[in-house]
């Protein structure tokens, strides 16, 4: 008895998924085995018998270096009786060299491996750990002895090749140990200088684009370090010898090689095709040869490169960290120069290793009969292999369909005991694999009485009564009960023994009481256990007394049991009320003299009862009938019953809807799937909601047959010009009507009458290659299992792979809409150069040069996408007055196509934009000086500006009549306005203007200077004013001061051209000035850098929105610059294509 309990407990511990049959209950097998003896657990290891588990083992692969000691080759597992060890080599048996004696034991598998013995272990290893429960086994570990790395020695010949034309010195550095790095370097071992022209390639090669005399040397040595075993080893010196190529004309001189259209050096060919681990590094390369020395640049067809991507060695590599699914696509890399250009395509495909979809399969503890459903769930790009083993031998399914191995799925149906064992899942791809170790363990064991012996039960008579018997036994055993130890006593309606092994009397009688044995029996033993009944006479029940107010003082209160009772004056209140609530409720109030009742009757409304009685009839090979007999509905009327069902090959355990009944109906006709174990239940619904469901229905095999309906949602498409991708969604595994199931996918090309080509999978995908690039096919695909065929299928259609394009459109032409806007045309290309799905035009245009200053370099290239099949498109945005080329090249979903002829084109002349800056200065009683900058873009040929200028009364802010004067010297930035009134406000309107017009005008305003006598009356008004002289003063003062350091520093700094210039040329309007005039200061250093004029005597110089608050400074836009003292000597000196601000060299008189 002591050895089946620790079994059982056991398994509970130590087994991560564990199916216990419904005949018996869980809660109360857990309990019992709490409260049990508590030395139990002493002996567990020694008495319970489990399958081997690894639990530790050398992870592959092992790299064993020269330097490295003796190495240990660990292999470890549990299990009860101990595993024996056992070692394979590449597939073959192998008898370690040596076992440490500390393992005598046997207690582990480890062996180790000497030195001496190194050379020739190297292979793949695999560990065995076996018991007589089954054989568990570890991953491949893959022992690598990597040699010394060494260059061979050889002999190499000098690298004679003329000036100009490439070369390549091969390095083909031996492999070794990770992570090796290479070097070019001379004898002396200083670095080879790399750059554009000279640069090493990820194979360890160094390329020249083209040779220089300067390359030649005799000492080239590639270097390679292999940091791990502190290595470095160096190959044979190479010479190249650079042939010059001169000319001889009176003298020796060196002429330039001839210029080269760029040519690929890494990598070969047109295209490449490039497969990543997710998550790895992308490294793609592209290395050119040519004269001058190309330049290389990378894009990613259709899109944008990641952003994680970063170009190295001289633009030479693109490297994109963790590469992602998102990141697969086509690459491309262009070498040009100025004699031409040349491309390579790189296809870029992520794919993943295998891994778990959630989490490897788990173990299982299963009784004798049990279905046992082992699922292997993975991922991976391309699609892992998965095989499955038994004790590390292949498993097969079994001819009566009791073993099924169904891809990714394991069933064992009527679970035996020689079933137990170590079940291996294995899975991979090109990219790796994983192995998961499954124990099953079908546990065999004699009845184990859960029920306390010599329990005492109590009944009124005419009560029912159960009496328990758990029993845990695998089998599951046949139960039996006596009375008084007398066979054949239990007999008649009264006495039932449920399917738990309890035994119900009905209206228990006096005659019933005494003792009963439950007798538990299977193919592994016997137990009993004993009950003991008393049947009690019918005792009569007290009543329960409420309680109502006659008088203050003559009342009795009895109070209730229940808690969620409360009692109150005159008032019972039920809490949280159930259908036990529901009756009649009487409330006695007596005296000492009388007594009276009230009742009331309480109706609780709630969820239905489970249906009863739920039976299957009318079994046919893939329906069934059935009925039940409903449960209360609690006072709400039932609307509707669901029948659910659970089918334990596919999804054991999960309960799922099958079909809605009226609730005025109790019965069910069932349509349902070929070869699946169905069991049913059936719950009720009323408006307060779904009630529990009834007792599940014993199991309905149905027969198996051919599918009922072909797979859907059909795609065709093709990620690689040359193939044809098909994918649909696959039956549900409920839906696959038997074992086998597969998929008859038949394709041919559309409109040939060509003969269907037909492939049988197991997948929901086949891949078709070699197919003609973008051509409509004809595809369908039929299920089938090994019953037969599913029904006809229909046919789609579609198309193969996507190549690019490889016409471009031709007749491009241009026409002007206005000088910014321009209507692009051209001839669409043939549809069947499109090789795709035609998805629009690009047009790209680039400015080259403005025709106004054709030295401007050109400007950033830009592009507009019309969608559709068109034949032209507006291009707006376009600068006047400027030299643009355009192409255009039609795209498809795999890229762009090769671009039109390149088509030149002017667009015409423009209007100026407004002059960015305007200034009024050198105010005098009738005149005032104005200075501008020219347009930063005038659209054109600048031939003069257009003034307009007029009166503004100070007070009102009107305005007078404009007065307007062209100014035609288009390099004038510097006028005078005479003839104004004195003392006056006038605003000022300057536009610069071309031969088509003017430009927007900028607005400035200033004020003439009143008369001097103002100015001395003013100052005698002022003067009167003590406080405000003092402030005056102090102004005066610290101006003085100023002034004084302003021309120390100038002496100081030396004299500029700019002011030469001022001492030849003094200024004209410095000489107008009225010396007597108030507070006026004139320095012809500084005039041209003033605003508005310091003596104005309002000092109102503000305007409104329109009028510029500029400055000098605002306008250098990097082109002026500031002296030492402040000054701003691109006023002075002529500006890059604008002119010059200098002297009129017009009149000035207005």
């Amino acid at each position: 008895m002591k050895t089946h309990k620790e079994a059982v407990f056991y398994s509970l511990l130590s087994t991560p998924k564990t199916e216990i049959s419904n005949t018996f209950n869980f809660f109360f097998f857990f309990f019992f085995f709490f409260f049990f003896d508590i030395s139990v657990c002493l002996y567990l290891h020694v008495a319970v018998e489990q399958p081997p588990t690894i639990t530790s083992h050398t992870p592959s692969p092992v790299i064993v270096l020269p330097i490295d000691d003796d190495i240990t080759m660990r292999c470890e597992a549990r299990g009860n009786p101990p595993p024996v060890y056992r070692w394979t080599r590449d597939g073959e048996e192998f008898i370690p060299p040596y076992i440490p004696t500390k393992n005598t034991d046997h207690s582990n598998g480890n062996f180790v491996l000497y030195s001496r013995h190194r050379a020739t272990l190297q292979g793949k290893y695999r560990c065995y750990a076996s018991n007589k429960l089954g054989t568990a086994m570890t991953e491949e570990i893959e022992l690598m002895i990597p040699r010394v790395p060494r260059f061979p020695k050889e002999v190499i010949g000098p690298v004679v090749v003329d000036v100009g034309q490439p070369v390549i010195l091969k390095c083909n550095p031996p492999e070794g140990v990770a992570p090796r790095e290479i070097y070019w370097m001379s004898i002396g071992l200083q670095h080879i200088e790399q750059d554009e022209r000279v640069s090493m390639g990820n194979d360890g090669n160094l390329y020249f684009s083209n040779a220089l005399e300067t390359d030649s040397r005799q000492d080239y040595c590639c270097y390679a370090s292999f940091a791990t075993i502190r290595t470095i080893v160096q190959k044979t010196p190479m010479t190249v010898i650079v042939k010059s190529c001169r000319l001889l004309i009176m003298s020796i001189a060196a002429i330039d090689p001839p210029m080269r259209i760029p040519n690929l050096l890494v990598p070969p060919g047109v295209q490449t095709e490039v497969v990543l681990i997710k998550g790895k590094e992308l490294e793609l390369e592209c290395i050119a040869e040519g004269f001058p020395t190309p330049k290389v640049e990378w894009i990613k067809m259709g899109e944008h490169l990641p952003a994680r991507t970063k170009i190295k060695n001289y633009g030479k590599l693109l490297t994109i960290s963790k590469i992602e699914k998102k990141d697969y696509g086509k690459y491309m890399c262009r070498a040009e120069n100025t004699a031409g250009a040349t491309v390579h395509y790189f296809d870029v495909i992520v794919e993943e290793p295998p891994k778990w979809r959630t989490e490897p399969p788990q173990g299982q503890l299963v009784v004798v009969g049990s279905d046992i459903s082992i699922k292997c769930s993975v991922l991976g790009i391309p699609p892992p292999d998965i095989t499955w083993k038994r004790n590390g031998e292949i498993l097969k399914d079994e001819p009566s369909n009791r073993i099924l191995v169904l891809d990714d799925t394991v069933l064992l149906h009527n679970a035996r005991p020689e079933d137990t064992g170590v079940y291996q899942c294995e899975v991979s791809n090109t990219h790796g694999s994983l192995l998961a170790n499954v124990n099953i363990m079908v546990m065999t064991m004699g009845p184990l009485m859960l029920t306390r012996d010599k329990q005492e039960y109590a009944v009124v008579q005419g009560g029912d009564i159960i009496m328990n018997c758990s029993v845990f036994s695998s089998p599951p055993p046949e139960i039996s009960w006596a009375k008084d130890e007398t066979p054949g006593t239990i007999e008649g309606e009264r006495f039932s023994v449920h399917r738990n092994g309890s035994l119900q009397i009905i209206s228990a009688e006096k005659e019933d009481s005494g003792e009963y044995e439950c007798s538990a029996i299977n193919t592994e033993g016997k137990s009993a256990v004993t009950a003991v009944l008393e049947v009690k006479g019918i005792s009569v029940p007290r009543a329960a007394h409420c309680f109502s107010r006659v008088s203050p003082s003559d009342y009795t209160l009895v109070s209730l049991i229940k808690i969620r009772y409360l009692v109150g004056v005159g008032m019972l209140q039920i809490m949280n009320v159930n259908q036990s609530d529901q009756g009649v409720y009487t409330c006695i109030a007596k005296t000492s003299l009388d007594q009276t009742n009230a009742s009331a009757t309480l109706t609780v409304l709630d969820i239905p009862d489970a249906p009863v009685e739920v039976e299957m009839s009318e079994q046919k090979g893939r329906s069934v009938r059935l009925s039940w007999t409903p449960g209360s509905d609690h006072n709400s009327t039932v609307t509707e019953f669901i029948v659910e069902f659970e089918e334990n090959q596919w999804e054991p355990g999960r309960w799922k809807e099958l079909q809605k009944v009226p609730g005025n109906q109790a019965t069910a006709e069932l349509a349902l799937h070929g070869h699946l174990s169905y069991q049913f239940r059936v719950y009720a619904v009323n408006a307060i909601g779904p009630g529990p469901p009834s007792e599940p229905t014993e199991r309905f095999r149905t027969l198996p047959t051919g599918p009922d309906r072909n797979p859907e949602n059909i795609k065709i498409q093709g990620h690689l010009p040359h193939q044809m991708e098909i994918s649909w969604e696959p039956l549900l595994p409920i839906e696959h009507n038997g074992p086998g199931l597969e998929y008859k996918v038949s394709y041919r090309r559309l409109g040939l009458g060509e003969v269907w080509k037909e492939h049988l999978v197991r997948r929901h995908l086949l891949v078709v290659k070699n197919t003609p690039t973008f051509v409509p096919y004809e595809v369908k695909v039929q299920s089938k299992n090994g019953d037969g065929w599913g029904p006809e299928p229909k046919i789609v259609t579609g198309y193969s792979g996507e190549d690019v394009p490889t016409a471009a459109p031709r007749n491009v032409a241009v026409e002007v809409i206005n000088t910014t806007v321009l209507r692009v045309s051209w001839t669409p290309v043939p549809l069947e150069t499109v090789r795709g799905h035609l998805e629009g035009y690009n047009v790209h245009w680039l400015r080259t040069q403005s025709l106004l200053y054709p030295s401007k370099g050109p400007g950033e290239r830009r592009s507009l996408s019309f969608p559709g099949n068109r034949s032209h498109g507006i291009v707006p945005g376009l600068k006047p007055y400027s030299e643009y080329n355009f192409t255009v090249n039609v795209f498809n979903k795999k890229g762009n196509g090769p671009h039109s002829d390149l088509v030149s084109f002017h667009t015409p002349e423009g209007v100026p934009e407004q002059v960015p800056i305007l200034t009024a200065s050198n105010a005098q009683t009738d005149s005032i000086s104005l200075v501008w900058g020219p347009p930063l873009e005038a659209h054109g040929i600048l031939i003069g500006y257009l003034l307009q200028y007029q009166l503004v009364n100070e007070t009102t802010k009107e305005v007078g009549d404009s007065q307007e004067m062209n100014i035609t010297g288009p390099d004038t930035t510097h006028w005078q306005i005479e003839g104004l009134e004195e003392g006056s406000l006038y605003r000022f309107h300057l536009s610069a203007c071309t031969r088509v017009g003017c430009g927007p005008p900028l607005a400035q305003e200033g004020n003439t200077l009143a008369q001097a006598r103002e100015c001395i009356k003013l100052g005698y008004s002022i003067s009167t004013q003590g406080w405000l002289i003092g402030t005056m003063c102090a102004v005066a003062l610290l101006t003085l001061i100023a002034l004084i350091a302003c021309f120390v520093r100038k002496n100081k700094g030396g004299k500029y051209a700019v002011k030469e210039k001022e001492d030849l040329h003094p200024d004209v309007e410095s000489q107008g000035m009225n010396d007597d005039t108030f507070c006026e200061y004139s320095d012809s250093d500084e005039k041209p850098l003033k605003g508005n004029s310091l003596c104005s005597l309002n000092g109102d110089d503000m305007g409104g929105d329109s009028v510029s608050r500029d400055s000098l400074v605002d306008y250098a836009d990097g082109e002026g610059e500031f002296d030492e003292d402040g000054s701003f000597i691109g006023e002075y000196s002529a500006r890059k294509h604008r002119g010059s601000v200098a002297e009129p060299t017009g009149p000035v008189t207005t």
